[in-house]
């Protein structure tokens, strides 16, 4: 999944920082929120504009290992992974096999991803 914060491309350097603002925290402490986001990510709900923005974003920032987020994108990322892989590893699952069915970026970032569990 990687991250909520990242949103629309842009041809500069980074991504846009329209959505650099949400809540990442009231997201995560909401399984209703982060349900809703999840489900837009997986094509089994509606999008909210920054939830589709993260849908078209994601996978280039997941080929790009978030080179053109910007720094709050990068820590909203960082936080959503922690708290994916910690407390919601079904919804991680289900994320990876969308968005990573064949492993590669488990794979690439497995010492990241090692290093935030157990550290929610």
């Amino acid at each position: 999944m990687a991250c909520v914060a990242v949103t629309w491309a842009r041809p500069e350097s980074t991504y846009t920082d329209k959505w650099d603002n949400i809540n990442v925290d009231e997201i995560l402490e909401s399984n209703r929120l982060l349900k809703g986001y999840v489900d837009c990510l997986l094509g089994k709900g509606r999008c909210t504009p920054d939830g589709k923005a993260l849908k078209e974003t994601l996978p280039d920032a997941l080929e790009h290992e978030c080179a053109k987020c910007t720094g709050k994108q990068k820590s909203g990322a960082d936080k959503v992974i922690r708290h994916l892989v910690n407390k919601r590893p079904d919804l991680w699952k289900e994320l990876a096999v969308k968005y990573d069915p064949d492993n590669i970026y488990q794979a690439r970032y497995k010492d990241k991803i090692d290093a935030v569990k157990g550290s929610a």
